[in-house]
């Protein structure tokens, strides 16, 4: 080991740390040590802290190097598991487990050979389409730790993932109490007459956790051993069952002997056998190449595991009568009875269920360790820490091993427990498969998975599937266990948990919105379906927020409000503050707690990148139809103001301009002033924009008590009665919430000033003005709106309809 003064970039290995983020690690005291190939060496926290501190902190100024043959013994002593060992032996040896050997032969004698043919297809068919879905997510995304959960949350959102995340850990984690309890209740009937199941379960259940708590690597190795001992045991049973085989005891056996049991209830029992697709998944984290090994490795479990469960069906039907497989006699190991050794039956059975074990512990940490990494629920977050080189997750081992041990001395009984463990894996397949399907359907450009035999109708058959046979088997607690699905999926929506990934749920939304773009724009518009869509300018910035805040008033719930702004300049030289201000704008939306989207433009002039704007902002159908401005206080401003109104007019766009007064701008934005929402109505051109603004403004819980008034002015009493009426049905023609004032006066100003001087919002109609009389316009305008704090003038482009 040598040491050199020399700048060089050091890349630390992931699994040392708990976090790729170097700000994480230099919350904690660490030395950078090499270990386990032949040396160690430490270089001190202190000194790592003084070298991260340079102006890159991803790359820094390092003194330590190593030679090529270290860095080689680094990498290659990673734990990295293939195809046959991480996926194809995990999966073999859970699926050929205790139920092959205790209760295979109480399914065919129950149902028949038959019947018990059908489960066998049914249930293999269904983890063969969860397999097609696993196989193209595996092959789509780079998988790391975490098996289904990783897949579904990286599909489905966080909300899904982390609802099948504890459900699947808890199913894995009981999964090891039916296993031991399985393995006690071979021991106890062959070596251990009279010893209690619960003992000797308990027993097991502690040496599998041992063996997990040591290390994923070593109890690899030991499954290597299980499965020669399995195979063993099948060999026995073969050539004991073969030369036995009776056709005729075989055409008995045929139909079914159903006694207190139905074919759902044994399909229910059955189901779990196969449920062990997932044990190579579950070591995603673990495997040297795991879009390549969770295919592949899976697909020949199934297949192989699969002929086997066949055969041993078709073999049980044709050497024990219906009785003898049905366990009435109390013996629950006919499969020893007809093998050639015996023992190697017993040898099976514990090898079978140990594997199985050892399978479920060595996966239910792993879920755990990734769910918790995610951080969803930050009470499981100490269960995101790995022990040693491989990041061993022995915090969760420890809690799978106290659950599991909870579900032993709970349930003693490997028929009571099976069921339960079906529903929470059919929830699992079942979103599994319906992940893929909607990756599929949505036509996500980054859907491109390399496992080429999964289709959307193969992802909604399995899901299909899986739901249907949760509810034949017991509606009652499919109902149950969804329910629970959706309570869970609800609580961690609410919780709003920030993800650092891509997920499906984007990919659905834009596929549904681009679809409803598509057809909103083949349709006609109709004045009935008239919705606000609000451009809000500021020729300014949006510091006072006032402007905006009524903006979202307006469009809450009913329209769309972009709030856009201008940079003046040219473009080659304004991309940065282009940038920068975009997520200015957009900071100020989310401060301010609006719905409102951002739009930032460079032009040459404010009044240019205005109608730039308000020309190209939006989308088909949904283009602004209304531009929201602010009143100019400035009179050198007004020449430049009426062009723009005249600009935005000629493009069929209404104007929408508010002229706030001192004490308005001086006070919270978000405080709904007291008095009345008044509209002077002085025809159908402006006056329909008008109090459809005034409505969609009272629609907001904040201006609910404040009555609308639509009023009209006159110049002498004898038109009052029947201006009166005139109002009256307007507003039974609109059916908006108004009471109608008729005022009498011949100065409109001072009638205006005096009716509405304890408004909360005033609306007034305008006529836009030629270049000639821009002046003119703006003075009439202001003193029409006097003293009066908050002011509306509407110029309507049409469009709508009161009386739609």
């Amino acid at each position: 080991m040598r040491y050199y003064c020399k700048p060089i970039a050091v890349a630390l290995p992931a699994t040392n740390f708990h976090s790729q983020s170097v700000k994480i690690h230099l919350r904690f005291p660490f030395f950078l040590t090499v270990s386990g190939i032949g040396f160690r060496r430490k270089l001190g926290s202190d000194r790592i802290c003084g070298l991260l501190e340079s102006e890159d902190r991803f790359k820094f100024w390092s003194h330590l190097h190593w030679n090529s043959s270290v860095n080689d013994k680094l990498e290659n002593s990673k734990s990295g598991f293939g195809m046959f060992g991480g996926v194809f032996t995990p999966c073999t040896l859970t699926i050929l487990g205790v139920i092959m050997f205790l209760r295979l032969g109480y399914v065919v004698g129950q149902a028949g050979v038959i019947n018990a043919v059908i489960i066998i297809v049914i249930s293999t068919l269904i983890t063969l389409l969860t397999t097609l879905s696993l196989s193209a997510i595996a092959t789509n995304t780079e998988v790391k730790g975490g098996g289904a959960y990783f897949l579904i949350s990286r599909s489905l959102g966080v909300e899904f993932g982390g609802a099948i995340g504890l459900v699947f850990f808890l199913a894995q984690a009981i999964s090891v109490a039916m296993y031991v309890i399985g393995f006690a209740e071979a021991l106890v009937a062959s070596i251990l007459p009279g010893v209690s199941t619960r003992v000797v379960a308990t027993t097991c259940n502690i040496f599998v956790f041992a063996c997990v708590y040591i290390g994923a690597g070593w109890t690899i190795r030991l499954q290597y051993v299980i499965l020669a001992i399995l195979l063993a045991s099948l060999a026995s049973f073969y050539f004991g069952a073969i030369p036995a085989f009776d056709p005729a005891l075989f055409q008995a056996n045929l139909s079914s002997s159903f006694d207190g049991e139905t074919f759902f209830t044994i399909f229910a029992l059955f189901f779990p056998a196969v449920t062990g697709i997932m044990a190579g998944a579950n070591m995603s984290g673990d495997l040297k190449d795991p879009a390549r090994s969770i295919p592949t490795g899976t697909l020949l479990s199934i297949l192989f595991t699969g002929s086997i469960y066949l055969s041993l069906a078709l073999l049980m039907g044709g050497v024990r009568t219906s009785d003898v497989l049905a366990n009435i006699d109390g013996n629950s190991l006919v499969i020893a009875d007809v093998s050639a050794i015996p023992f190697l039956i017993t040898a099976g059975v514990i090898a079978a269920t140990l594997s199985s074990a050892l399978g479920s512990m060595m996966g239910a940490p792993r879920i755990l360790q990734a769910f918790a990494k995610d951080n969803v629920f930050p009470a499981l977050r100490p269960f995101s820490f790995g022990s040693g080189f491989t990041n061993e997750p022995r915090r969760a081992t420890v809690l799978t091993f106290v659950f599991s041990q909870a579900a032993v001395f709970l349930v003693a009984d490997l028929n009571s427990i099976a069921p339960l463990i079906t529903m929470f894996f059919m929830l699992t397949y079942g979103l599994l498969n319906l992940a893929t399907f909607y990756e599929a359907i949505t036509k996500n450009p980054s859907y491109r998975p390399r496992f080429r035999y999964s289709h959307w109708v193969t992802s909604l058959a399995g899901a299909l599937g899986c739901l249907g046979v949760m509810f034949l088997m017991d509606w009652i607690w499919a109902s149950v266990a969804i329910i629970g699905m959706g309570v869970l999926y609800f609580y961690i929506s609410q919780k709003q948990v920030e993800t650092r990934w891509g997920d499906l749920q984007r990919g659905l939304l834009f596929e549904r919105t681009r679809k409803n773009l598509l057809k909103l724009e083949r349709e006609l518009h109709h004045p009935k379906n008239w919705r606000p869509i609000i451009l809000a300018l500021s020729g300014a910035s949006w510091e006072r927020p006032h402007l905006a805040v009524y903006g979202h008033w307006f469009t809450a719930g009913h329209g769309v409000l972009t709030l856009g702004y201008v940079i003046q300049g040219e473009v080659e030289n304004r991309l940065e503050r282009l940038v920068s201000q975009e997520r200015i704008l957009y900071s100020f939306i989310q401060d301010q707690k609006l719905e409102a989207f951002p739009a930032v433009v460079v032009a040459p002039t404010i009044p240019a990148g205005m109608e730039s704007l308000v020309q190209i902002h939006g989308l088909g159908a949904l283009r602004p139809n209304t531009v929201l401005i602010g009143w100019p206080t400035d009179p050198r401003k007004v020449a430049a103001f009426s062009a723009t109104l005249r600009s935005i007019a000629s493009l069929e766009r209404s104007v929408v301009a508010m002229r706030f007064g001192e004490s308005a701008l001086e006070g919270d934005s978000r405080a709904v002033p007291l008095g009345t929402i008044d509209v002077w109505w002085r025809g159908h051109q402006n006056g329909e924009l008008m109090l459809l603004l005034a409505h969609l403004l009272a629609q907001n819980p904040e201006w609910r008590s404040r009555p609308i008034r639509l009023l009209r002015m006159i110049e002498n009493e004898a038109g009052r009665a029947e201006v009166q009426k005139h109002l009256e049905g307007l507003i039974v023609q609109s059916r908006i919430n108004a009471t109608p004032h008729v005022v009498v006066s011949d100065n409109a100003a001072e009638g205006i000033q005096r009716t509405s001087r304890s408004a909360a919002l005033v609306f007034l109609g305008m006529a836009l003005p030629d270049d000639e009389h821009a002046d003119e316009f703006y003075q009439r305008m202001s003193s029409l709106a006097g003293n009066l704090s908050r002011v509306v003038f509407v110029k309507s482009a049409g469009g709508m309809s009161i009386n739609s």
